[in-house]
This record gives C-alpha cells, structure tokens and sequence, in this order.
C-alpha cells in the first residue's frame, strides 16, 4: 500500500487539504477537504481568521482518518509576507493583519529614514511592495509598540500552523524571504537590517530548509484528530511550492504561477541584485534547495475574481473567458499592477475610471469587463518575459503556466500571442503537489526534484498553446 502526504494548501479566497499517493508509478491527488477564506474587518484591521483557519486545518485532519487515509506527513503553504506575534506563553499578540490592510502606506517613506531602497533591495533582492513583511512590521514598531514588545515570537503565517500543530517554532526558508528580511548570500536573517530598523532579534526563529522535519503532531492535536503524523516544512510559501510543480523537463523556461497572483519568473542558482533587476521590480525569492525564484509579483486574476464576486458569482471563470474572446476586439487596456486594482470598493468601476481617465472606451458588459483584465495581463505577461530575457542573458522557449489559472484557456492563448512562445499549461494542483513533492523527497519516494518533476509531467495532462 502506498504511504500518503498531505498537503494543506491556504490560499486567500480558499483552502483545501490534497493527499498525494504514488500508484502504478504515477502520482495521484485526492482532496480531501476544502474551506472558505478571506480577509474580515477587525477593529480598523483588515485581518486573517486565524481560529478559525486552524479549526478547518484539524477538520480536514478529521476527515483523512474518517476516510481511513491517514498520512505519514503533512505539511502547510500558504500565501506570502504575513505573520504572527507569539508571546512568552505561545498566544497570539495582537490580530493577524493581512497584506491588503492599509497600515503600511507612507511606511516606504519612515523605512527611508534607516535605509535607502538601492540598499535596501542591494540586502535583500526583494521588490518593493508596502505589504512586504518589512513595511508591515515597521507600521507595527510605529503604531503599536506595545506589541512588540509582548512578543517573544514571530511566526510567518504558515510557521504558525506548524507551531499550533506541533508546539514547535522554526521559520521556513521560502516564507521567510517574501518579507524583505532575508539576506541572500547569508541565506539567514538580515541581522544587521533589525539593527538598523530597531526591530527585536530574538523574536525571529531559526530558519530551516524545505524538507526539513519539524516534528510530530502534539499530543492534544493528535488525540482531537485521531492519529499523528510527521510535519515535514515543504516550501511553505505557496508559489515556492508551485515552481516545484513546473515539468518543465530539463528545458529552461519561464513559469508563471497563476492563481489570486501572476508570479511570473525564471529559476536560478544565484540571486541577482542588480539596479537593473531593481528598477524592473524582479525579486529573488527563496526556493528549494536555495535556489533562487527571479520574478515579479503581477496583480494576477485577483481581478477577473473580484469582477465575478460583483457580478454576484452567476457566472463561472469560464463562462467569462467565452465572454471576454466573444468581444475580444474590445482595444482597452489598464495597467494591471496599478494601485488601483490592489483593493478598490468596486473592481469593476477602478477598470470603467482608469479606462475613462486614460482616453479609452469604457467597458459596458461582463464580456468587455473581463476581456480588458485578460487581454491586460497577457500584454504585462509579453514585457515581463523582454525583461527576464535582457537581465538574465538568456532566451527561454517556453512557458509553463501552473496552478488555478492554467484552466483559463482564452488567457493561455493571449499569453502565446503576447510573448511570442509556446505555453504549456498545467497542472492546475501545481501548489498542493509541490508541497506533496517536497515531502515525498524527504522521505525517499524520489531521489531528485528532476525525477520528481519528470513524474509531475508524466502523471497529469498540459495542454500546449502556440502563438498565433
């Protein structure tokens, strides 16, 4: 009988818990549970539910041993940058404020009383977002003082879980590195940077690689779920684990990780912290086995979600690509990473004003609506591509587009026809399985991440789009 690993994929509109099995050599997945999830308005903040996150992680937990399916580990991802503070007695300090709170704005300009942004990004290799780990603690440091100074602990969110799970607290690599905090070269906390910046070094765990065995399940967690399981720490921040999932088969390609956000990016074994890298917004995230995630954060289909939920969700994603290709000679366009779009009262009407700002036609229908957001993103895809090209040195072939966003075909083929390449799309369960693959290395099912990818390829369809 093959041996189970879990994967509890959190990402911001939803969670599911993924079992992954080998079975006649080839992968197989089977959710388990899936969950609602979102930021709520809590005292001015907008905040994460955390309690009521870890009841649906025991829950699904629940479900594996009604199901007779228990798993020989388990392990969490979940989006980047967010966090908890941990006092001396292991509870939570303060709310679990999310990245869309508005806390951070004008903190870009406190930062630069400490440090330039050159400098900043020279340490660090991260872009410039306001959500970034960074800018929130220092809005914390601020704001809130007393905080920090309660807290013996910070947990990035899915090194919380693990801790809740198993009384255990240890910072994942990837996780770690969306926060601006992380120092490249050293692979550790930027030490120097929290003096510069008066944060608390204590209150930062040691980091530990992917794959890394944290421990077992606590006994009152293992008794309210009914059995125990290893937690083995995938690459816990959710696109770390998706890279993981590219098949891309020995062919060096530009992946994009399509979901709530693009991350769009090349893989690489060294970071690059150039004023060049800088001034195209590219980031060097953290990922397994150090290797380095060159990317940039695109607003992603956070739009087209937002557009569908005020359309009061009667139509489904692709009943709004069939829309959006039925009027896809609608000329506007809007400048998708525009703050704009970042977390507007109404999605649609931040798309009607920018387009009526701009000059151009408004859109009038959900086809119209939609087909701006897709034929938008498509061209930001084409020049995020002539950027990796000209800071890397190199031409890619492909793209492999993973994750949620690999099913909307209208968007796969807007993006062959905008980069000029052909794209490969799928697996769509490109998170969960990478976390699940991130596991099974731990514990001997594949020797190599080549020989865990060449099995991702071999086991799930991808679909081929050639430009047109």
């Amino acid at each position: 009988m093959s041996n189970y690993y879990l994967a509890v994929d959190i990402g911001a509109s939803s969670g599911r818990h993924i079992l992954g099995y080998i079975e006649d050599g080839r992968l197989q997945l089977e959710e388990i549970h899936r969950f609602e999830n979102g930021m709520k308005d809590v005292d001015g903040y907008k905040c994460w539910d955390s309690e009521a996150l870890f009841a649906e992680i025991k829950a699904g937990l629940k479900k594996c041993k009604e199901a007779g399916k228990i798993p020989v580990s388990m392990g969490i991802d979940t989006w980047g940058v967010d966090f908890a503070l941990i006092d001396k007695d292991g509870n939570k300090v303060g709310h679990t404020v999310g990245y869309r709170d508005s806390r951070t704005q004008s903190m870009d300009a406190e930062l630069s009383k400490y440090i330039s942004e050159d400098d900043l990004y020279g340490r660090t290799g991260i872009q410039k977002q306001l959500y970034n780990t960074i800018y929130q603690l220092l809005a914390v440091k601020t704001k809130q003082p007393e905080l920090l100074e309660k807290a013996e602990t910070l947990l990035m969110t899915p090194d919380y879980y693990h801790f809740l799970l198993t009384g255990k607290k240890a910072a994942e690599y990837t996780i770690a590195t969306t926060g601006q905090l992380v120092n490249p070269a050293t692979k550790d906390w930027d030490y120097e940077l929290f003096e510069m910046l008066g944060y608390p070094k204590h209150i930062f765990p040691e980091i530990k690689k992917p794959g890394s065995v944290l421990g077992e399940l606590s006994a009152d967690v293992a008794e309210e779920v009914g059995f125990s399981c290893q937690i083995v720490l995938p690459a816990s921040h959710d696109t770390g684990s998706a890279v993981m999932a590219v098949p891309s088969m020995g062919v060096e390609t530009v992946y994009i990780s399509s979901g709530t956000w693009s991350l769009m990016g090349v893989e690489l074994e060294e970071a690059i912290c150039t004023e060049e890298s800088k001034k195209a917004n590219l980031t060097n995230e953290g990922g397994y086995d150090y290797r380095y995630r060159f990317l940039k954060n695109i607003m992603g289909l956070w739009m087209i979600q937002s557009v569908r939920h005020e359309y009061d969700d009667k139509y489904s994603f692709a009943e709004l690509c069939d829309m959006a290709e039925e009027v896809k000679e609608f000329p506007s366009r809007v400048d998708v990473d525009a703050n704009d779009f970042f977390a507007p009262d109404s999605m649609i009407q931040a798309i009607c004003d920018y387009c009526e700002r701009t000059g151009q036609p408004v859109p009038k229908t959900p086809g119209e609506v939609s087909t701006v957001v897709y034929q938008s993103l498509a061209e930001c895809y084409g020049r995020t591509v002539k950027e990796l090209e000209a800071i890397t040195g190199k031409t890619y072939e492909a793209i492999n587009i993973v994750g949620g966003g690999s099913n909307a075909a209208y968007l796969n083929q807007l993006t062959a026809n905008a980069t000029g390449k052909t794209v490969y799309a799928g697996p769509g369960e490109a998170t969960a399985l990478g976390n699940i693959v991130a596991q099974m290395l731990t514990a001997g099912e594949y020797d190599s991440l080549a020989a865990a990818r060449k099995a991702i390829f071999d086991s799930f369809a991808v679909k081929t789009f050639l430009p047109q």
